[in-house]
Order: C-alpha cells, then structure tokens, then sequence
C-alpha cells in the first residue's frame, strides 16, 4: 500500500509543474505584443513628428545653413538662420536692406547642377531641416536694389548709392569697400540687385552683370526673409534691422 501511495503523490506534485510552465509562455506572448505594439506607436509618432517638420520647413520656417563668408559679420559660418517663408506671400514684397534667400537659377547660376536623383531627395531632406548645406542654387544676400531703382557704385566717398541718395552701410565686413568694381545699373521691375555683406568674400549681382539676366534676381525666386538666428545659441535671436534705406525714395512716388 505505501508503495502505491508514494508514486500517486509524486505524480500530483508534477502536474502544476507543467501548468507553470504552460502559464509563463502563455504570460510572455502579451508581453511581446505589447512591445511590438509600442515600437509601432513611436515610429508612427516619429514619422509623423517628421511629416509635420517637413511640412512646416516647406511652407512656414526653414532652418538655413550658412556655409560661406559672404554674409559676415551678420551671418557666420555654421550659422542656421530661420528663414520666414511666409513674408512675402500675402501682398508683401522685398525691401531694400533685406536679408533674403533665393533660388540662383537663372541668375546667379544658369542651369541647376546635375545630380543623382535619390541623393538629391536625401541631401534636399537634411538641408531643409538645416542639418546639411543648402541646394548649390540657393543663396542668401541683402536687397539693395528693388524694381526701378538705379544703383551706383561709386560716389566720391566710395559709397553706393540708390536713386541718387549715398548709403550709409554699416552692416559691411570690417574694412571692405562697398564695391571694388564699379556699376550703374537701373533694376528691372519685378527683379532684385543682391549684394553680400562681405563684399570682398560675395560672389553676387555684381559678378552677373554681363551674363542672361544681368545679375537681377526675380522676386519670384525668393524662397523667403532670414528673419532669426536660431543656432548657435550664444547668437539667438532676430537679424538686426538696418535703416541704411529709410532715406531713399523710389522713382516715381510722390512725398508729402
């Protein structure tokens, strides 16, 4: 009898052995839908987290790499200007003494560089969050001719100046002259003449003068107002105004 009884209790003690078992692996098939489950979440939020920057990068604020000298001081290299896309689009036009970004085609560039398709995507993707340099094709300069005005370089004092009245530019690079190479220009309605601030170090309206175009930017071409600086930090904040042009008059209109 003993000998029956032990064998009975033996094969009882095994069987919530068994269910334990059946139990974890039961208990671990949750757990792994709930982790692919939250992978799927954030990297449905990470993609559309993505969309929306993009999409405000399109149409609201982009990020702008300088990647030259042609601005300083008021741009740096490495600098990402914020640049409002939104100031020129409900009946606003360019002023004289903006600081602007455009696309040079046509302009400064003739044709637009060829490149593979993909790696444009890619490159076009990061540069419009402003962790790449921008397109070869877009620039960032200052209007300091608009549609009809004239534009001399230079007065006896070396200035420029725009409809007659010398400009006082206080933004330029620290001993650079105005312009080393002279013009007297009058700027086709609907275009813009841009100049770098680092007159010495821009490649600008300046040196198109005798290509198609003759240097003049189409307002249609601004892709937007470099408005704040927003990297690096030590620099934030909002370009600083210049009021070198509060003075000159445009052609044609009638003062009080």
């Amino acid at each position: 009898m003993d000998t029956e009884a032990r064998p009975k209790e033996r094969d009882r003690s095994s069987a919530p052995a068994t269910g334990s078992e059946e139990g974890s692996r039961s208990s671990r098939i949750p757990r792994r839908i709930a982790a692919s489950m939250s992978w799927r979440r954030a990297l449905s939020l990470g993609a559309l987290c993505a969309v929306f920057v993009l999409l405000l990068s399109s149409f609201v604020v982009q990020p702008f790499l300088i990647p030259s000298r042609s601005m300083q001081p008021t741009l740096q290299v490495g600098d990402r200007v914020l640049v409002n896309k939104l100031a020129y689009r409900f009946g606003s036009v360019p002023r004289r003494g903006d600081v602007v970004v455009f696309d040079g085609t046509g302009s400064f560039m003739q044709e637009a560089p060829q490149e593979n398709p993909v790696t444009g995507l890619l490159h076009g993707a990061a540069a419009s969050l402003g962790l790449a340099e921008p397109a070869e094709t877009d620039f960032v300069k200052r209007v300091v001719g608009v549609g009809g005005d004239r534009v001399v370089c230079c007065d006896k004092r070396g200035r420029v100046e725009v409809n007659g009245l010398p400009v006082d530019e206080r933004y330029l690079f620290a001993g650079d002259e105005p312009s080393r190479a002279p013009f007297d220009i009058v700027v086709p309605d609907g275009t813009l003449w841009m100049m770098g601030d680092h007159r010495s170090r821009s490649r600008d309206s300046r040196d198109h003068l005798g290509e198609p175009g003759g240097g003049m930017v189409p307002v249609d071409e601004v892709i937007g107002r470099a408005d704040w600086l927003g990297w690096p930090l030590g620099r934030l904040g909002s370009l600083p105004d210049t009021a070198a042009f509060d003075g000159v008059r445009t052609p044609g209109a009638t003062h009080g």
